[in-house]
């Protein structure tokens, strides 16, 4: 029987369809109203805008043209999308997809899931607990490799699993090397400060007791690639009775030694 993580395994939603605005040229006929998916306007225009923008390179006239919306309404949302680097202008003046979106999507990696079936198992000795490697993925953590104990209580995390980045010891990892602003998205309500980012960045190692969940702790530590970039989360995680008071000081030389072994794939 093992313990259930919490965890948003909501698929990915599809490119919203927008109706026309009141006074647009075009008549309804030839832009039907169809409703937005998730009720909230501005959000569903600015994912449409930015999901056309990302297939190919639109200029302010074709977004206008392909959406239905009114220039002003238009340009306001691809400007607002451009501050935040999810799109860029190129030298002719349109739009294409920006550099946020890259640094947003999960780094994935053959030779991190080589290297994590190889080298989780022989944590998962060590240790006794449960082991997992987590990756950015938006603004959620993705598992993308894991191992547990074959017996006993033990936290399960199945491979695919998404979960929040406000709380639990993989997530300040993610949040300490991730850019300045999702960190500054994520903490107004994480379970953790600026400051404790900063120290975790000087100690490469984190940890949370009862936090995410009263029965659980976790300790992790970063996964460099061959340039220094972050590229993922190495965590241990279990019931707070056996990982004890401070996971990060009792099981820090075997996370530090595997996420080493694992870099050396990279």
């Amino acid at each position: 029987m093992g313990y259930t993580s919490e965890r948003n395994t909501n698929s990915a939603p599809q490119p919203p369809q927008l109706g026309v605005d009141p006074g647009h040229a075009q008549s309804a006929a030839e832009k039907p109203d169809i409703p937005a998916i998730s009720g909230i306007q501005v959000l569903d225009r600015a994912v449409y805008i930015l999901s056309i923008i990302a297939a190919r390179p639109h200029n302010l006239s074709e977004v206008c043209e392909e959406t239905g919306l009114p220039r002003a309404t238009a340009h306001r949302i691809s400007v607002a999308l451009e501050k935040h680097r999810l799109i860029e202008r190129q030298a002719d003046g349109q739009w294409t997809a920006g550099p946020a979106l890259a640094e947003l999507a999960p780094r994935t990696s053959p030779r991190l899931e080589e290297a994590a079936e190889h080298l989780l198992p022989k944590l998962v000795e060590q240790t006794k607990e449960s082991v997992q490697v987590y990756q950015l993925s938006g603004f959620e953590r993705l598992c993308v490799a894991n191992a547990e104990p074959a017996t006993g209580l033990r936290d399960t995390v199945p491979r695919n699993t998404r979960m929040t980045l406000n709380a639990g010891s993989a997530a300040r990892i993610l949040v300490a090397w991730a850019p300045i602003s999702l960190q500054q998205a994520v903490l107004p309500t994480a379970a953790y400060s600026a400051a404790e980012l900063e120290r975790v960045r000087q100690t490469q190692i984190s940890e949370s007791v009862a936090e995410r969940d009263a029965s659980l702790a976790s300790a992790s530590v970063p996964i460099f690639d061959s340039t220094g970039t972050m590229v993922a989360a190495l965590s241990v995680s279990g019931p707070v009775a056996r990982m004890g008071d401070s996971p990060a000081e009792k099981f820090g030389d075997a996370l530090r030694q595997t996420a080493k072994e694992i870099e050396i794939h990279l």
